[in-house]
């Protein structure tokens, strides 16, 4: 690795049952991942672990039947394309628990997105952009820098939506980051060649394997 582990942490990005197969927003074999994930959670190669969780209020600006609208059709919302969703990671629904199955315990923090009913939240570090034209900050960035983390690897889902954002942002604060591609799994498979061309332009390493290696 390029930086000792106790100054990397390991951003794990919406590991929940509505991004996995029959869940309302399901990636592509989402599922497969969660055992890589877990064997990297419990590796001890990371100082930190970091958790997100999306958790979107009933009826939130981002589904596609609050806006009487068809599942994966595009708004202008508040300048921006907002992509409307199917419901999913409801608040306190199963599909929005973190899986069961990876190790929880091992995380130092969870960050919570999505919960104001009016803005959408991609990354762990800032939400999407709101009605004053700001995209504002979850407070991963300081919380990072206050226990000595200078670079970061992700992993989760989805691969062309929050993980690709969670890395984008946390490249633009100044932390080394990986993405550990083969961690991660795609809403669109069909986008991926994007997915690398904004991870290569913002200088984010792809990390190909499982991440027990660099």
């Amino acid at each position: 690795m390029s930086d000792q582990p106790q100054h990397r942490a390991l951003l794990v990005v919406d590991m929940q049952p509505d991004f996995m197969e029959g869940g309302a927003l399901a990636t592509e074999d989402g599922s497969s991942i969660i055992p890589p994930i877990r064997a990297l959670m419990l590796s001890g190669l990371y100082s930190d672990i970091v958790a997100t969780q999306d958790w979107h209020p009933p009826g939130h600006v981002s589904f596609a039947n609050s806006h009487d609208a068809e599942p994966f059709s595009v708004i202008r919302l508040y300048g921006h394309d907002q992509v409307l969703w199917p419901d999913h990671c409801v608040q306190t629904t199963p599909g929005a628990e973190l899986h069961a199955d990876l190790p929880w315990e091992m995380a130092s923090v969870i960050i919570r997105k999505g919960e104001d009913p009016w803005v959408d939240s991609y990354s762990g570090f800032l939400n999407n952009w709101n009605s004053e034209g700001e995209r504002p900050a979850t407070g991963l960035a300081g919380w990072l820098r206050d226990r000595g983390v200078t670079a970061v690897d992700c992993c989760g889902l989805a691969r062309d939506y929050c993980v690709k954002w969670t890395a984008l942002d946390a490249s633009a604060a100044g932390f080394e980051t990986g993405f550990l591609w083969d961690l991660t799994r795609p809403v669109d498979g069909n986008a991926d060649p994007d997915v690398r061309t904004d991870l290569d332009q913002a200088g984010v390493r792809v990390i190909p394997g499982d991440g027990q290696t660099r």
